[in-house]
């Protein structure tokens, strides 16, 4: 079987979902109704059955990772990325993948980002007075 991305959007237009081609044309789809109702438990026999979503243990949620929310932190602070990124001395680039999951702080990162969290302003009187 061949791989092949196929791209669909919602046209704002008229709200119906259309596959668009390759060479930019669109095609609209049909429409498939509504979704078919499931009981809750229903929904959790699915979950559960499902290799990929495996339960949440206290074992498990062990070895899970706390990663620092960037992004809730800069618009608490009401910095935009750029103002954030120049007063914490962060690359802007390296922001906006952390901001978009597209990569991690590393543990020097996250440690820099707890401190932020818990003292925004001394962290900056510092950035300030560093020669």
């Amino acid at each position: 079987m061949k791989d092949e991305t196929i791209i669909v959007r919602h046209r704002k237009t008229d709200r119906k979902l259309v596959r668009v081609l390759p060479d930019g044309r669109e095609k609209v789809l049909p429409d498939p109704g509504p979704l078919p109702r499931r009981s809750n438990a229903a929904i959790e026999a699915a979950a559960l059955s499902d290799p990929d979503n495996k339960a949440r243990t206290p074992e498990r949620e062990k070895k899970l990772r706390r990663i620092p929310q960037v992004r809730v932190m800069r618009k608490a602070l009401g910095l935009t990325q750029e103002e954030f990124a120049s007063h914490f001395h962060i690359p802007l680039g390296t922001l906006r993948d952390w901001e978009q999951g597209k990569s991690e702080p590393d543990t020097c990162a996250r440690a820099y980002l707890k401190v932020i969290a818990r003292n925004p302003k001394a962290v900056t009187d510092a950035l300030e007075t560093a020669p």
